[in-house]
């Protein structure tokens, strides 16, 4: 089993997981710094609408050696065209013939034949190599209205589905991450400034379907979770929806990076090598929506999602029972871990003192002197009988021979060792 594999056993697990809602802050800071640049880019730049939008009239003929930039700028400025927008749509690939496309405003009949007469002439190109293309404002302004209109009617029929099939505080947190995408993706358009045409709307709705893809499966996985888990109190819902984050991760990058990839190599091959067209158009808007799509899927829906759930009194009234529990267990943690440390500290000095105890008890005791033989003697009365320090013997032991009362002495016997305790208390005579 490949790495990552293992990795997303891991995280469907729990055994190793990314803390997705509990950094929503950071989340939300990235975000919130990304849609400022994007407004502020589409209100100072503004977007660049194709003739498709605002009308107007579109002039192509092949690129040869004599023609450039600012060359057809000025032709076409002053055949009585205004400003000109000229850019080269393709380029040598594959036998294809690379080609100028001039954009201007809105040109009469006359005016877009005089144009295109000195266009011919200035730069030698055939009449039958030049196509013009005329559009009229109102068809451009009816374009505008009917791709206004069905983003509108996606988002309401999202949010009534969204709410019908989980329910309404997830559709809202998906409603959020869809307008975090459409804002995103026309910053960008607003900064690169790529030319906004109808193929650019298709691919935007399309990013919106795949966004809201990823973002339902994660929410499934999330109510899922989320079963029973006001009576297990096992977890909160933001820790459950956390889980669910990584349980689907794994799919998430792995359908991301599949999906990526094609539009990335339709991206670069369409903008640098064929220039501009529809190919770069829809790629664009495809590869900047995926990423964004992905993104709010895993970092802004389902934060938002456990937001909002977290505000409704049941999940707080959860959540203070799972943190009561989880410090209690913390607390028993601890001083188990105090005991344990305690004890074993314990039974090292008990284990360091016996040692010790034992080589001072064996250093203090006397050897025990050997007796050396002694001549017979005639015994002899001391007139005195030795006592023991035992409170267990007889008064009469305690008096002299005369019988007279011995004296107390406050100095304790020393103690005796090995044999000499055995001894009784008299001293034995030899015979």
């Amino acid at each position: 089993m490949s790495r990552l594999g293992q990795l997303g056993g891991r995280l469907y697990r729990g055994e190793v997981s990314v803390d997705f809602v509990g950094r929503q802050r950071m989340w939300y800071t990235i975000s919130g710094i990304i849609l400022v640049v994007s407004i502020v880019a589409l209100l100072v730049r503004g977007l660049n609408f194709s003739v498709e939008f605002k009308g107007g009239s579109i002039f192509q003929f092949p690129v040869t050696s004599s023609t450039s930039q600012g060359d057809i700028s000025r032709v076409v400025t002053e055949a009585g065209g205004g400003d000109a927008t000229v850019q080269q749509i393709s380029s040598r690939v594959a036998g294809l013939t690379p080609q100028w496309q001039v954009q201007t405003g809105t040109l009469s009949g006359d005016a877009s034949q005089n144009v295109a007469s000195a266009l011919e002439k200035s730069f030698g190109v055939p009449e039958s190599k030049m196509s013009i293309q005329l559009v009229g404002p109102t068809w451009g302004s009816q374009i505008t209205t009917k791709a206004l209109e069905a983003l509108i009617i996606f988002l309401i029929v999202i949010v009534i589905y969204l709410s019908i099939a989980f329910e309404w505080k997830m559709a809202i947190a998906a409603f959020i991450a869809l307008l975090h995408d459409i804002v995103i993706t026309v910053g960008v358009y607003a900064l690169t400034g790529f030319q906004v045409s109808p193929t650019s709307v298709i691919g935007l709705l399309t990013i919106l379907g795949y966004s809201l893809y990823d973002t339902v499966v994660v929410f499934d996985k999330v109510r899922e979770n989320t079963a029973g888990l006001l009576t297990s109190h096992r977890s909160t819902y933001s820790q459950a929806a956390n889980l669910a984050l990584n349980q689907t991760l794994v799919r998430s990058i792995n359908t991301s990076v599949t999906a990526l990839l094609p539009v990335a190599s339709i991206l670069f091959v369409g903008a640098g090598l064929l220039g501009a067209g529809t190919l770069k158009d829809l790629s664009l808007v495809l590869f900047v929506g995926m990423l964004s799509g992905t993104y709010s899927s895993l970092c802004i829906a389902t934060p938002v999602l456990a937001d909002l759930k977290e505000r409704e009194p049941q999940y707080k009234e959860l959540a203070k029972r799972v943190a009561l529990r989880e410090s209690g267990g913390r607390a028993a943690r601890r001083a188990a871990t105090a005991a344990a440390t305690s004890a074993a500290t314990a039974v090292a000095a008990a284990t360091s003192a016996g040692i010790a105890e034992a080589d001072l008890d064996t250093a203090a005791e006397p050897a025990e002197p050997a007796e050396a033989p002694e001549a017979d003697a005639p015994e002899q009365d001391t007139g005195e009988v030795a006592v023991s320090a035992a409170q267990g013997a007889s008064p009469a032991a305690r008096r002299t021979s005369d019988g007279t009362p011995r004296p107390a002495t406050s100095r304790q016997q020393p103690r005796r060792g090995g044999s000499a305790q055995r001894r009784p208390g008299a001293r034995k005579k030899r015979r």
